[in-house]
C-alpha cells in the first residue's frame, strides 16, 4: 500500500497498529500505577515492552507500509500477558486513574511553564548585545570621526579598487550589524583560501554601525582580501513603494506583533517574534541583484558562520539553470515545506508540494544572471504582498525564501554547509569535513550562552591580543 498514513491505520477497526497503540496507552498507565505501588520490577517489564511495541510502530511509519499480523503478533501477545498480569494485581484502577490524571495535568502545566520561561530567557539572552561588542562599536566610531588619516586611507583604497565589479574575482556578501562576527567570517575565509587576493567581500550594515565597520576593516588587513562596506540607507531604490516588506515593517501593528506578541494571544512561539526580523538587513538577501548590479555570481554568507575550507570551488559549481545553490536540510531533520508553511491556506496547497525538501540560508551560491532573467525578486514581492496578514507563514526569511526559490534551487553537497552549532549536538565527522560551519540558533559563539565545545571553532579566528579587543574586555 503506497502512501499509507498512521491516521488511516488508527481509524481502522481491525488494524494491528491501532491495537498496539491502545495497548501502549494502557501499559503506560499501569507503569505509573506499578511505580506508585512500589512494584518497580513489574514497571520495568512494562516499560521494556512499551519500547518494543513503539519500535515496531516507528519502523512501519518510516517505511510507510502498515504493520502485518505476523510481525506484530509476538509483541501484541507479550503485551497482553503483561496487561493481564497487571489486572490480576488488583490495583484500584479508578482511584489510580484519578490520581494519574491529576498528576499528568500538574506535570504538563509545570513543563509548559518551564518551556515558556526557557524560551523567553534564551531569546532575551540571544537578543542582548554584549557590553564588549557595544564598547567595540563605540570606540571604533570615535576613532573613525577623530582620525582624518583613517578616513583618507579608506577613500584611497575604495577609489583604487577595481576588483569590486570584476567578475573574475570571488565575490561574497554579508549583511550584518555585528562587527566581530563579520570580521570572523572575513578572517576565516581569508586564512583558509588558496588565493585570498582574489576574494572580494561586500559588507552591508546600517547607519549606526557604518562608521565602526569602515574603521575596523580599514585598520585591519586580511591577507589581501578586498572588503567593501556600505550602508543600506544609501540605497535609493530601497523604499516602501518598491519593497513590500519595508512597508510592512513600518506598520505599527507589525512592530507590536514582533516586540510584544499583542493580538496573538500567545499562540506564536517567542522565537518567531524576534525583533531582528524588523531589520532590513535580514531581508536584503532578496535584493542582491539590486545591491550589486554589476556582478554575475555571489556567495551569500550569514554572519554567524565560520569558514574552515577554501571556498573557491563554489564558484565553479554548475547550478543547472537554477538561481540558488543551497544545502538541503530534510535528510535527517525532516525539514520539509509543511514544517514552515500554512497548508490550510489554498494558495499554499495549490502551488507547493508539502513534502518538498527544505534548504538552508547561511551559505548560498546565487547566479545573479539567472536571477534577473527569471525576475526572482518579483516572485518574492508576489508572495510578500499576499502575506500581509501572516496567514501563509508566520515570520522569518526562510519561509518566503522557500516560496521564492521553489523549483529554482540546486542541491549542494552537504559538506559545504554544516548547520546546528548554535542549538544542538553535531556529528564531529560532519564538523571536520564541513567547509562552512553555521552557528544557527540562539547559542551564538560570541555570547555567554554559546555552546562551549563549539566556541573554539569560532574563537580561533579572533585576535584577542588586538588592542581594541583588550580595551573592551574580550576574552
Amino acid at each position: 500500500m503506497e502512501g499509507v498514513t498512521v491516521t488511516d491505520e488508527m481509524l481502522s477497526s481491525n488494524s494491528v497498529t491501532r491495537q498496539l497503540t491502545d495497548q501502549i496507552s494502557l501499559a503506560k498507565a499501569f507503569v505509573v500505577i506499578a511505580k506508585e505501588s512500589n512494584n518497580l520490577q513489574f514497571a520495568w517489564e512494562l516499560s521494556a515492552q512499551i519500547r518494543n511495541s513503539q519500535a515496531l510502530l516507528s519502523n512501519a511509519a518510516t517505511r510507510r507500509t502498515p504493520l502485518t499480523v505476523g510481525e506484530s503478533e509476538t509483541a501484541i501477545r507479550d503485551m497482553a500477558l503483561l496487561l493481564y498480569q497487571a489486572q490480576q494485581l488488583h490495583y484500584d484502577s479508578a482511584t489510580m486513574l484519578m490520581r494519574l490524571r491529576a498528576k499528568i495535568q500538574t506535570l504538563e502545566e509545570q513543563m509548559s511553564s518551564a518551556n515558556e520561561k526557557s524560551s523567553k530567557y534564551g531569546q532575551i539572552a540571544a537578543e542582548e548585545v554584549p557590553k564588549s561588542l557595544y564598547c567595540l562599536g563605540v570606540r571604533l566610531t570615535t576613532e573613525w570621526f577623530g582620525n582624518s588619516n583613517l578616513q583618507k586611507k579608506h577613500r584611497e583604497r575604495k577609489q583604487m579598487d577595481a576588483k569590486l565589479k570584476d567578475n573574475s574575482m570571488y565575490h561574497f556578501c554579508i549583511f550584518s550589524d555585528n562587527i566581530l562576527a563579520s570580521s570572523v567570517v572575513v578572517n576565516s575565509t581569508a586564512l583558509n583560501s588558496k588565493n585570498p587576493d582574489k576574494i572580494v567581500f561586500h559588507l552591508v550594515t546600517d547607519e549606526i554601525n557604518y562608521a565602526a565597520m569602515k574603521a575596523w576593516f580599514t585598520v585591519n588587513s586580511f591577507r589581501g582580501v578586498t572588503v567593501e562596506v556600505q550602508k543600506f540607507e544609501d540605497f535609493k531604490w530601497l523604499n516602501a513603494s518598491y519593497v513590500p516588506v519595508l512597508k510592512q515593517l513600518q506598520d505599527s501593528e507589525t512592530q507590536s506583533y514582533y516586540f510584544s506578541g499583542h493580538n496573538d494571544d500567545g499562540r506564536t512561539p517567542i522565537k518567531f517574534r524576534n525583533p531582528k526580523y524588523l531589520s532590513m538587513l535580514n531581508h536584503l538577501r532578496f535584493y542582491i541583484p539590486e545591491v550589486y548590479p554589476a556582478l554575475k555570481k555571489v556567495v551569500f554568507l550569514d554572519d554567524d558562520i565560520v569558514v574552515q575550507k577554501d571556498l573557491s570551488g563554489l564558484f565553479s559549481i554548475d547550478l543547472n539553470g537554477n538561481v540558488n545553490g543551497a544545502v538541503e536540510t530534510c535528510m535527517e531533520t525532516f525539514h520539509r515545506y509543511h514544517k514552515y508553511l500554512n497548508y490550510s491556506h489554498p494558495l499554499i496547497r495549490a502551488h507547493f508540494d508539502p513534502d518538498a525538501c527544505g534548504w538552508a540560508f547561511g551559505m548560498n551560491v546565487f547566479d545573479l544572471v539567472e536571477w534577473r532573467k527569471r525576475n526572482v525578486t518579483g516572485i518574492y514581492h508576489y508572495w510578500q504582498e499576499r502575506n500581509v496578514d501572516r496567514t501563509l507563514w508566520k515570520l522569518g526569511t526562510l519561509p518566503p525564501g522557500l516560496l521564492t526559490f521553489y523549483g529554482l534551487t540546486e542541491a549542494l553537497d552537504p559538506s559545504w554547509h554544516v548547520l546546528g552549532l548554535g542549538y544542538t549536538n553535531v556529528d564531529p565527522q560532519l564538523i571536520e569535513k564541513g567547509a562552512v560551519l553555521h552557528f544557527n540558533g540562539n547559542s551564538k559563539p560570541w555570547l555567554k550562552i554559546g555552546i562551549e565545545k563549539y566556541k573554539p571553532l569560532w574563537e580561533k579566528y579572533v585576535d584577542y591580543s588586538h588592542p581594541l579587543l583588550q580595551q573592551c574586555n574580550f576574552h
